[in-house]
């Protein structure tokens, strides 16, 4: 199938198109069969060499069957050659399906949501009831609990015996020096005792 249509020109950001006519099954920029005008989208639009085109070859493509695109009927409906007018897509603008599932489902969430809060509101938690008296277990069971605690000494009875190594330690020292404070003045005592008695 023949197509009037644009194939796109220029440099980068600097479009310049060309209006041709080619198969449509062929590149946008690729092989074309003949060149029917030119349109440069960087000119005024009320610039006459904005669009320029070759009517009578047109007209001849047109007898052909050629099909113009929508953008070049654009261009031939100002030229008087071909009635163009504004497409209408009604869906154009609607979610897709699985848009429309998230939104149903968001929907559901907030009315669960508002439900819940309304139920809240309607029926308010009742009040907590005190805590029941703590019993203490009778005597028989005491003994049990208190075995594993035996069996796995904790850091606080493994800190206790050497503190009291350590208070031992100091008293033991104090000791020895009481002694030997003693031990002098008893020597001194000694021979006080020896002189008191006649030499013989």
């Amino acid at each position: 199938m023949l197509k009037i249509r644009l194939a796109r020109g220029g440099a980068k950001k600097r479009p310049y198109y060309s209006i041709v006519v080619a198969d449509s099954h062929s590149p946008r920029d690729g092989r074309f069969i003949e060149k029917v005008g030119t349109y440069n989208p960087l000119l005024k639009k009320d610039d006459p060499t904005r669009i320029t085109l070759k009517l009578e070859s047109i007209e001849a493509w047109l007898k052909k069957g050629a099909q113009p695109t929508d953008r070049v009927a654009r261009f031939l409906s100002n030229a008087g050659l071909v009635q163009w007018a504004h497409g209408n897509n009604p869906t154009k603008g609607k979610p897709g399906k699985k848009a429309e599932e998230r939104a149903g489902e968001r929907a559901k969430r907030e009315e669960d949501r508002a439900a819940a809060a309304a139920e809240l509101a309607a029926n308010p938690p009742p009040a907590p009831e005190p805590e029941p008296e703590v019993v203490e277990a009778p005597a028989e069971e005491a003994p049990a609990a208190e075995a594993p605690a035996e069996e796995a000494p904790t850091a606080e009875a493994e800190a206790a015996p050497a503190e009291a190594a350590a208070e031992e330690a100091p008293a033991a020292e104090e000791a020895p020096a009481a002694e030997a404070e003693a031990a002098p003045a008893e020597a001194e005592a000694a021979p006080a005792d020896d002189a008191d008695k006649p030499a013989e």
